[in-house]
């Protein structure tokens, strides 16, 4: 319980950021309370506990299995045995990941059944575990990464092309919410610790990038996706509104829980099947408690019920709230500025980019501060999202936004200092929380909603793929500079 407790805060703590921007516009930019205050209040904490419960269940059961797993496989030094973890821990881990299932029902929804919620969440857990199984052979091999990165961007900016404006926002959001809670920490942990235990690698060069990945090709598979189902659709349905459940839509019946209790263990069932199967039958060992991995995984289950809950009630209301209260003060002005705060606000708070910034301290050996790598990706988030606000606002397409965003990107990277690129596209990975994606995703389709003559699945989705980009750009862009001005220090001395 007091483990339990000490989380339930952190949690509240992360959620804080959001919870004062949302006061701060809402008493001096709008000057009223929302009509729902006491439910979105009561679904904010449905989400912490839940976001507590889930962390709880994870320390217990995931992490340090999944970390045992790979230090035997590690030592083992069999390759196949090494890619086959990979893929099946990349995999299973997506299936999981809130944020996913929240982008994905969202999708679903809103094309009226065209997208199919299992299928997106499947193509993007196979392209995942495909990829990360593709990261650990690099870094056994020693391949340079940005090598990867150009070409793989390359391609994305390539299908983007051609793929239809329905999908092209979605897809850049399935890539940017696959690495999150679940997948951050397993995923760094796995390349970091594979780099440090191979003679000739490089943590901070040959270690990360493993989520930069992870983030990238599922948003190649989606958009083929896309482009398959409205072919045959012939251009698809009429795209409707979301229509979001508040509080008298919670789970009330007894058997109704049930069967949301039972969904939540199929979504977390991979996780378990890959960790018994290569626990059992691979390396052939009993797990060192098993009573205790067993109720951390019950934690895991209740947590993402709670969190799922949690969202309908708190944040995706917020998100849509404010977009018609603030498109209804007729002024974007104030958009932009809320986008800009939230972008921000949230980064700065998150956890997994914390974890990822003080990886990234100690692998670097003084290159690389903490501090300043967290200042760097909340500006590049912040910068992200208004940017995407904008698009939405002015009804321009986001192809030319994203094709031109990456190739930024990949300019930037024939140029980066190698120390930097891994981590770079790393960080752009992290930088959407199990917090920040639903409410982020609620703002885009809520203006995209209030805003006359946008389409919501088309102008609604892509917010997220912005926060992605920039903070990429950000963080290149900073080590370029710094890495020009130590040159041009050692020329003068």
């Amino acid at each position: 319980m007091k483990d339990f407790y000490h989380a339930f805060l952190h949690a509240l703590r992360n959620l804080l950021p959001i919870v004062l921007v949302v006061v701060v516009f809402q008493a001096l930019v709008l000057r009223q309370v929302p009509e729902n205050l006491l439910s979105i209040s009561i679904g904010l904490l449905i989400v912490a506990a839940g976001v507590a419960l889930f962390l709880q269940g994870l320390e217990l059961s995931i992490f340090p299995v999944g970390k045992s797993l790979s230090n035997q496989f590690a030592k083992r030094g069999s390759i196949p045995i090494l890619l086959s973890f990979g893929f099946f821990l990349g995999f299973s881990a997506v299936v999981a990941e809130p944020a996913l299932i929240a982008v994905a029902e969202q999708a679903q929804q809103i094309s009226q059944g065209l997208i199919d919620a299992l299928t997106l969440r499947l193509i993007v857990a196979c392209s995942v575990g495909l990829v990360v199984a593709l990261g650990v052979l690099r870094t056994i091999l020693g391949w340079p990464l940005h090598w990867f990165m150009i070409i793989g961007y390359s391609l994305v900016v390539a299908v983007t092309y051609f793929a239809p404006p329905e999908i092209v926002g979605l897809a850049y959001d399935s890539g940017g919410v696959t690495t999150n809670i679940v997948t951050v920490p397993l995923i760094a942990a796995m390349g970091i610790g594979l780099a440090a235990s191979i003679r000739g690698r490089n943590p901070l060069i040959d270690g990360f990038g493993l989520v930069a990945l992870a983030v990238m090709v599922p948003m190649i598979s989606v958009q083929v996706y896309g482009i398959i189902v409205y072919s045959d659709a012939g251009g698809g349905p009429a795209v409707g509104n979301l229509v979001y459940e508040g509080a008298g839509d919670a789970p009330s019946e007894p058997m109704k829980m049930l069967l949301d209790l039972l969904t939540m263990l199929r979504d977390v069932l991979p996780i378990l099947i890959t960790v018994l199967f290569f626990q059992y039958l691979v390396l052939r060992r009993q797990l060192t408690n098993p009573r205790l991995v067993s109720f951390g995984f019950a934690l895991v289950i209740l947590g993402l019920y709670a969190f799922v809950v949690g969202l309908k009630m708190g944040l995706f209301p917020i998100g849509t709230s404010m977009a018609e209260q603030l498109i209804a003060h007729n002024n974007y002005t104030f958009v932009y500025l809320f986008a800009f705060a939230i972008g921000f606000a949230t980064t700065m708070a998150e956890p997994a980019l914390l974890a990822i910034g003080q990886q990234a301290e100690q692998a670097a050996s003084g290159k690389v501060n903490g501090n300043v790598i967290r200042l760097l990706v909340a500006a590049g988030v912040a910068i992200g999202i208004t940017l995407g606000v904008h698009r939405i606002i002015v009804g321009d397409s986001i192809h030319y936004y994203i094709m031109g965003g990456y190739a930024l990107v990949i300019f930037l990277t024939l140029f980066a200092p190698r120390y930097i690129v891994a981590l770079a596209y790393d960080l752009g990975g992290v930088t959407t929380s199990e917090v920040t994606v639903p409410l982020v995703t609620a703002l885009g389709i809520g203006l995209a909603t209030n805003i006359e003559g946008r389409n919501v699945l088309i102008d609604g989705f892509g917010l997220i793929a912005f926060a992605s980009i920039f903070p990429i750009v950000t963080v290149m862009t900073y080590a370029i500079l710094m890495d020009f001005v130590t040159k041009l220090r050692e020329r003068q001395v």
